[in-house]
């Protein structure tokens, strides 16, 4: 900011001085009388030199996995060529298995992780398709859990079936109609805790099911890639990473899919039922591991507000 005193024998003078000099712009801070006539302070706002904004560097291959914080014995080995051969040859992909000649699709994780969202995608994503899947839960635990799930199979025009234990899982697939698809929620589970896994072993036993494993992204890779081998000696061999709309890290799906041998099929990156599931592809998957993070708003200089001239 340019500040700038005039001095003269009247207000008009002062003024038209600080007018001609800096223009119709200047902001008038302050006036005063003084024994030869008046004084005037101006000033005038000069736009700030814009810096050239510092790159955030991801650099190829090592280093940008490095920053995705990807374990260091597996970047290693998709640093070895294109991201997109090296994802194909270290991770599965494969489309989701739930088409009406299908088994039984089972969604396990820990709590949160998004299951019951995905199975709503899915019926979505059927019924759009003229399929009417039978939709299960098997949460009779958490409080509201089959009245969340309920509120998306009304809308789509579907029934809800509670069965929470094996036997009553093995009656109410009795219900499944000729080339109709099923979809099973189950509730959250600490991975690391025995009996909890141990029943969702039983239930995937006693549907015949492919089990999926839904983990949020974002997480810690180390943790994500111990909690997917956890669910994995269950018989879980799908894999499908949530709010990828989100997290700007992807190490913990990379380990994760790693750790577990499992199969990437679909991503959930957005928030709606019917348009958050993405297909994860190889090629997916690396333009998203390339993309580069967002960058925080550049600070704004200080506005300097008018000061109305005193009167003299």
């Amino acid at each position: 900011m340019r500040l700038k005193i005039y001095r003269g024998r009247s207000l008009a003078d002062v003024m038209a001085q600080a007018r001609n000099e800096l223009g119709a712009e200047a902001l008038i801070l302050s006036t005063r009388r003084t024994a030869a006539g008046m004084e005037l302070t101006a000033a005038l706002e000069q736009p700030e030199e814009e810096l050239p904004a510092t790159p955030i560097a991801l650099p190829q291959e090592a280093d940008l996995l490095a920053w995705h914080g990807i374990p260091k014995p597996l970047a290693a080995r998709l640093a070895a060529g294109p991201l997109e051969h090296t994802l194909a040859s270290v991770l599965n992909f494969g489309k989701l298995p739930h088409g009406t000649e299908a088994a039984p699709l089972l969604l396990t994780g820990p709590p949160g992780a998004g299951k019951t969202l995905t199975i709503a995608r899915l019926a979505t994503r059927l019924v759009l398709a003229g399929i009417q899947p039978l939709v299960i839960t098997a949460d009779g635990r958490r409080a509201g859990a089959p009245e969340e799930l309920a509120a998306y199979t009304r809308l789509l025009g579907l029934s809800l079936i509670v069965a929470d234990q094996p036997a009553t899982l093995m009656r109410a697939l009795r219900h499944r109609g000729p080339a109709t698809p099923v979809l099973i929620d189950t509730a959250g589970v600490n991975p690391f805790d025995g009996d909890p896994m141990d029943v969702i072993q039983a239930l995937t036993t006693a549907a015949a099911a492919t089990a999926v494993l839904v983990l949020p992204g974002g997480q810690d890779p180390l943790e994500a890639a111990e909690q997917a081998a956890a669910f994995a000696e269950t018989g879980v061999r799908h894999f499908i990473p949530t709010r990828l709309d989100i997290a700007r890290r992807l190490g913990s799906v990379i380990a994760a899919a790693a750790e577990g041998a499992l199969m990437l099929s679909e991503a959930g990156t957005g928030a709606g039922a019917n348009d958050g599931l993405t297909a994860l592809t190889p090629a997916v998957l690396a333009a998203r591991l390339c993309r580069e993070p967002h960058r925080p708003p550049a600070p704004q200089p200080a506005q300097v507000p008018h000061v109305r001239p005193a009167r003299a």
